[in-house]
């Protein structure tokens, strides 16, 4: 466009045409900021989605936990019905069983926990990793609680609101 329009120009005072190939500083400026203007909108467009997939994977490993602690509680071989109080029970079963819980959650997003899992100077130890998480004060020790790594748990409701895995930067 803008070379049309130079040599429009060019020809209207009577000077030769040069005949040169490339591009011109504007119109690279001109490509350079539109391509701008689409990283900006894609990184603008992208940037809560981690916050989001993080969520829903708070969500499901908690979901799982709530799953294999009433699966403990209700196994035939458990005839007390008594309940899974650490990840430990969980990832061990009863008896004959297998295992409940294949796998503790591990993620450096968040930490999920049952309320009995060992407390040892203000740390909560889940799968041998000892992060600076604490469970709070009177925790149940059947409940499952969630939370980012360094902060305080709380416990997974499924029923209210807040579930604990949606809290900001989760």
């Amino acid at each position: 466009m803008i070379r049309h329009l130079r040599d429009t120009y060019a020809r209207r005072r009577g000077e030769e045409l040069s005949v040169e190939s490339g591009f011109t500083l504007i119109e690279l400026l001109i490509v350079i900021v539109v391509l701008g203007i689409l990283a900006a909108t894609v990184i603008f467009a992208l940037s809560g989605v981690t916050s989001q997939s993080a969520s829903a994977a708070c969500n499901s490993d908690a979901k799982t936990y709530e799953v294999a602690v009433a699966a403990y509680e209700n196994a035939p071989q458990n005839a007390s019905n008594s309940p899974a109080t650490t990840t430990k029970d969980l990832l061990n079963g009863i008896g004959t069983s297998g295992p409940l819980l294949h796998a503790a959650a591990n993620n450096t997003a968040y930490i999920v926990a049952l309320g009995g899992d060992t407390v040892t100077n203000n740390s909560t130890k889940v799968n041998n990793t000892t992060a600076s998480t604490k469970l709070p004060t009177g925790a149940t020790p059947d409940a499952v609680y969630v939370g980012k790594p360094g902060s305080t748990l709380v416990k997974y409701d499924t029923q209210g609101t807040n579930t604990g895995c949606n809290t900001p930067n989760l």
